[in-house]
């Protein structure tokens, strides 16, 4: 299954991460601004609510410090928080969607049914089997940095592509191999566990096109998360599959000049 046509490009939260850019990170308009300047993909940060709802948001807490699986789903929504469903919604047909699931201390406790991989599996089917019929390709998968999250969609959807997020700047053999072990079709690497432009050279750091080259060897397609547009053209030109940016139209930009 080949989830990209690679070279592509995922917005950051949409259009990027915070709002710099004019547009709310994880909003309806950041969505479709990323889509319009050329992201084929958008990536979303999905959590639980004390009430049993999935809200998109990137930090375990408002700005106000209280924390998202405390509140109500109506409290999140006043604050301007989407549900997961109006995400997916959101969305346009024409893109893909990377869903980053946050998990919480509480799903080591919570019932299984509460737990914040059992609240997604319904949801995360029916859009996936939508945008595949209406795409006629995969344009869904699940990425988190939680294993247990990963085991549980393979365990309650097995068609839905996922990718280990492993914590930043993990080491590159690290990556490959435990996305590849625990049987995942993406990896999902930290740029800087790469190495950005103008970084000192590490010892024994594999390049990026030799890191590529074991992930496809392995049946992986490699996604690189946070690159800005110099890196981006340089990974992909290596052989990385898809960026996670938050310079959607700088990086589209310096892809096209490659």
């Amino acid at each position: 299954m080949s989830v990209f046509s690679a070279p592509e490009v995922v917005g950051h939260r949409g259009f990027g991460r915070g709002s710099d850019s004019g547009y709310r990170e994880n909003s309806a308009e950041s969505y479709l601004a990323a889509v319009g300047a050329g992201a084929q993909w958008i990536e979303i940060d999905v959590r639980r609510t004390a009430d049993d709802v999935l809200v998109v948001h990137h930090d375990a807490a408002l700005a106000d410090g209280r924390p998202i699986v405390d509140l109500s789903a109506d409290a999140c929504r006043q604050h301007g928080l989407l549900t997961l469903d109006e995400a997916f919604a959101a969305v346009p047909d024409a893109a893909g969607v990377d869903v980053d699931v946050k998990t919480v201390m509480e799903d080591a406790v919570d019932p299984a049914e509460r737990r914040t991989a059992a609240l997604l599996l319904p949801a995360v089917r029916r859009e996936a089997e939508r945008r595949r019929a209406a795409a006629g390709r995969e344009r869904v998968f699940v990425c988190s940095f939680d294993p247990a999250v990963l085991m549980e969609v393979r365990s309650g959807a097995p068609d839905i592509p996922l990718a280990w997020m492993p914590f930043v700047r993990n080491p590159l053999d690290q990556a490959v191999a435990g996305a590849a072990g625990m049987g995942c079709e993406l990896v999902a690497i930290d740029a800087r566990s790469f190495g950005l432009t103008g970084d000192p050279e590490r010892p024994g750091r594999r390049s990026v096109a030799y890191t590529a080259d074991v992930a496809h060897r392995a049946g992986l397609e490699v996604v690189a998360w946070c690159p800005d547009p110099v890196d981006a053209a340089r990974f992909t030109a290596a052989g990385v599959d898809a960026v996670v940016v938050d310079d959607v139209p700088g990086v589209v930009a310096a892809l096209n000049s490659n």
